[in-house]
């Protein structure tokens, strides 16, 4: 099991893209939570067997189709918890 850690860089807010992100997560039995960043990035926490991250991954560089990605940075964290559940938070 890994977690990730996700920054996305784009046209991110406002496109849908946390709904995108839940419906997609929910698709490859990711566990974690997404939000908007202050600062117009998303933040995404993704836990789940390697297996299901790369295609997770691939699926979120496309975004929905009012997105538009230009940067997305990943790196693997050590989770202090084990997500449950994929939520959307605020």
């Amino acid at each position: 099991m890994k977690t990730l850690h996700i920054i996305v860089k784009g046209i991110v807010q406002g496109v849908c893209f946390r709904a995108f992100t839940y419906r997609v997560a929910k698709q490859f039995f990711i566990k974690g939570r997404v939000k908007n960043l202050i600062n117009g990035d998303v933040e995404i926490y993704a836990q789940a067997e390697q297996e299901y991250l790369d295609p997770f991954i691939e699926k979120i560089k496309l975004g929905p189709p009012a997105a538009r990605v230009d940067d997305i940075q990943i790196e693997e964290v050590i989770a202090p918890i084990k997500y449950e559940t994929f939520e959307i938070t605020y």
